[in-house]
């Protein structure tokens, strides 16, 4: 127990221990709020918007993140299947796999939006963009790491390809893909923001973008803020759906 409160408390001790010391150390440099705010300031900032346009920008950022998230799950875990059940497919997609991934996402956003329009799918489309790659192969190496004697047995009772996906490799997959949501989901977070960047009237990152060609930093900050809040509270969420639901694919000793 002292183990478990020691774990619990060292994060958050941790965290005051720095705000406090980037608090002091600049009022003791005397930094101008517009290159570096103090948290107080922040904190003031923070205070002088309205709830309720904080809870509207909050809102269209998640509304983005979530779609593209659950999308990306969608196309992700399919075409992994279909990677792991054909060579052919497997050589042909994965390259162009590949080259979509290894291109700037910042580079393309601009022509995304310029093709789609300024609304709602650019944004989502970004963000599914730069979510689904990981997915992809995290799940494919989880689909492709099912023993083979497992595989040769399931084949030697002529089960149905669909039950060897369902009932052997998928649980096999699960840790993978797991691995895979945790990192994805602040992915999505940062796919959300850079697409407000390049095309939104609202949003977490458009509140940023708006906020520092004004000089507001104290408050371009405290949208940041709540930006890392959201991160951390959907990596956590996702950290509760797989223990909640999966524990038997937990590694030993967690729980």
């Amino acid at each position: 127990m002292g183990a478990r409160f020691a774990d619990s408390v060292a994060p958050a001790a941790t965290f005051v221990v720095i705000v406090l010391l980037w608090e002091g150390l600049c009022r003791v440099f005397a930094v101008p709020s517009f290159v570096l705010p103090r948290p107080s300031d922040i904190v003031i900032a923070a205070g002088a918007v309205e709830w309720s346009q904080w809870l509207g920008h909050l809102w269209a950022t998640l509304q983005i993140v979530l779609i593209g998230y659950f999308l990306s799950i969608a196309i992700s875990i399919p075409l992994a299947i279909v990677l792991t059940n054909s060579r052919l497919l497997s050589r042909t997609i994965v390259p162009m796999l590949v080259i979509v991934q290894s291109t700037p996402i910042v580079a393309i956003a601009p022509i995304i939006v310029v093709t789609l329009g300024a609304e709602m799918l650019p944004r989502v489309v970004i963000t599914c963009l730069i979510t689904f790659f990981p997915l992809v192969v995290s799940t494919t190496t989880g689909l492709r790491a099912t023993p083979e004697e497992l595989i040769e047995l399931s084949r030697s009772l002529r089960a149905p390809r669909v039950r060897e996906f369902m009932q052997i490799r998928l649980p096999y997959a699960v840790p993978y893909i797991f691995s895979a949501l945790k990192v994805c989901v602040t992915l999505a977070v940062i796919g959300a923001v850079v697409a407000e960047f390049v095309a939104a009237q609202r949003g977490l990152g458009y509140l940023i973008l708006y906020d520092t060609s004004l000089f507001k930093v104290p408050q371009a900050f405290a949208a940041l803020v709540i930006l890392v809040g959201v991160s951390l509270l959907l990596y956590r969420l996702v950290v509760w759906v797989e223990r909640r639901f999966f524990p038997w694919a937990l590694p030993r000793g967690v729980s």
